[in-house]
């Protein structure tokens, strides 16, 4: 499995990855299902929604650890 980057589509991610759902909505982006979600990436959807470069880098940072505490 490949690591998630701020470049991939969100729903893309969901897609491929569905532990990743909770923690986009944990971050405040809950519309993984909405329209723009289908050609944004999660860059340009964070940023949509107000976060900043190091905000970005954290959710992805969650995103690429989702799954992972079994």
């Amino acid at each position: 499995m490949g690591e998630i980057t701020k470049d991939m589509g969100i729903q893309e991610v969901v897609q491929n990855h569905p532990e990743a759902a909770p923690v986009f909505a944990q971050f405040g982006l809950g519309c993984v299902g909405c329209m723009a979600a289908q050609f944004e990436s999660i860059e340009e959807g964070a940023k949509a929604h107000g976060m900043d470069d190091k905000k970005v880098d954290e959710m992805v940072e969650a995103l690429n650890n989702a799954g992972k505490e079994e």
